[in-house]
């Protein structure tokens, strides 16, 4: 009689075991396919126009954001330039790809606003399709308080990358600078132009050490070229007259 009753009990609490085994493995099945189901491959969407990528991207239930506009020779205006995540990046739906759209080759002419009043070069540059970059302000005595006195890019570049000029402008001389013009180091030698950099607080990148050819004597009566010193700065990033400011590291390639 016990012996019946403990292998009835036996099979009960065994087909117990059983049950809960296979109610968790379906909870597990059910959860994995619950979380692998919201999942997607971010598609590649460069290339396409930004209509194009907006629709595919909501057709897997992600969204599409552009976050940044520039010129490119490459890529038509109007389509995507690059894209953040990558394409095949498994993402969850509902997530935001971030995406650059070209404005195609640039065909605007850069103003040259320095001396106008900040608001005036506003104008200027918003009347070409330019906008206004970060503007800074920086004290300079003999200049009118409010105009501009340098520009990035300057005036007439070409290939620019953003649609957008950054602004130094004229403040009170009892002002607090918040940028600077970057000068003109060519031929400044390396160890001077650290030194005239850091007076400012403006930091330097590990100098870029290239080989210079030897200048060709001239030809006829142009006066021959007068040599690079080894040792001296041959270029520079921000270019003369770029507004720098503290944040930004100064890049200066120089003569072996």
């Amino acid at each position: 009689m016990n012996g019946h009753f403990l292998l009835k009990l036996f099979r009960v609490t065994s087909l117990m075991v059983l049950l809960f085994a296979l109610a968790m493995l379906s909870a597990i099945t059910t959860m994995h396919f619950a979380i692998h189901g919201a999942e997607v491959q971010v598609p590649a969407l460069k290339g396409m126009t930004v209509a194009e990528a907006r629709s595919q991207a909501s057709g897997l239930g992600l969204n599409l954001n552009v976050d940044n506009r520039y010129f490119s020779g490459d890529v038509a205006a109007g389509h995507i330039l690059s894209q953040s995540p990558a394409a095949g990046t498994v993402v969850r739906r509902e997530w935001h790809v971030r995406v650059a759209e070209s404005l195609g080759p640039q065909k605007v002419d850069v103003p040259n606003t320095v001396g106008s009043d900040q608001r005036l070069a506003a104008l200027q540059l918003r009347r070409v399709g330019l906008d206004v970059g970060t503007v800074a302000r920086l004290p300079l005595g003999n200049a009118v308080e409010g105009s501009v006195i340098a520009q990035d890019p300057p005036a007439h570049a070409q290939g620019i990358e953003r649609p957008s000029v950054n602004l130094l402008t004229a403040a009170p001389d009892d002002t607090m600078a918040d940028g600077y013009v970057m000068p003109d180091l060519t031929g400044v030698p390396i160890v001077a132009a650290q030194a005239q950099l850091a007076a400012v607080g403006l930091k330097t990148a590990t100098p870029d050490f290239v080989d210079i050819p030897i200048a060709p004597v001239g030809a006829g009566n142009a006066p021959p070229s007068a040599p690079v010193v080894p040792g001296s700065v041959v270029a520079q990033q921000p270019p003369a007259g770029a507004r720098v400011d503290q944040t930004m590291e100064i890049k200066l390639s120089v003569a072996k």
